[in-house]
C-alpha cells in the first residue's frame, strides 16, 4: 500500500464530501518527506488524525473538551474481551472501550467515521 496515495484519497473524500465540518486537511510527513498520517481540522477546532500501515490503523478524533474517539486495531491485551478484538473503539476516553465495526477499507472507514463526527459536532 502506498501511504501517499491512500492519504491523498482520504483527504479528497474529507474535503469534497464533508465540507460542512472539515476546515482543512494536511498530510503530515516524517523523515525523507514520507507521508506518515493525515490530519483533518474541524469547525469546532478539534481534529482527526488517521494513521494507516499495511496491518495497523488508527482514526483518532481529539476534541477541544479533551474527549477522544478512536477506532484502532492495536492488539492491547486488556481489550481481549471485546468481541471485535483487536479492533476496538475508544468512546470518549482511553478507558471506555467498545466493539469497533469500522470497515477495513480506508475509503469506507473514513466516510463512516466522518458521519460519526458530523453527528457529534
Amino acid at each position: 500500500m502506498d501511504a501517499e496515495i491512500t492519504y491523498l484519497k482520504l483527504k479528497n473524500i474529507a474535503l469534497q464530501e464533508f465540507p460542512d465540518v472539515v476546515v482543512s486537511a494536511s498530510i503530515l510527513r516524517g523523515p525523507l518527506n514520507v507521508a506518515k498520517s493525515l490530519r483533518l481540522f474541524f469547525i469546532d477546532n478539534s481534529f482527526l488524525e488517521i494513521w494507516i500501515t499495511d496491518k495497523k490503523y488508527s482514526y483518532h478524533w481529539q476534541r477541544a473538551d479533551g474527549k477522544i474517539y478512536r477506532h484502532d486495531n492495536a492488539p492491547h491485551k486488556k481489550h481481549k474481551h471485546i468481541k471485535t478484538f483487536p479492533k476496538h473503539f475508544h468512546f470518549g476516553s482511553e478507558d471506555t472501550v467498545k466493539e469497533s465495526k469500522i470497515a477495513d477499507n480506508p475509503e469506507i472507514a473514513i466516510r463512516d467515521f466522518m458521519n460519526f463526527v458530523r453527528e457529534n459536532l
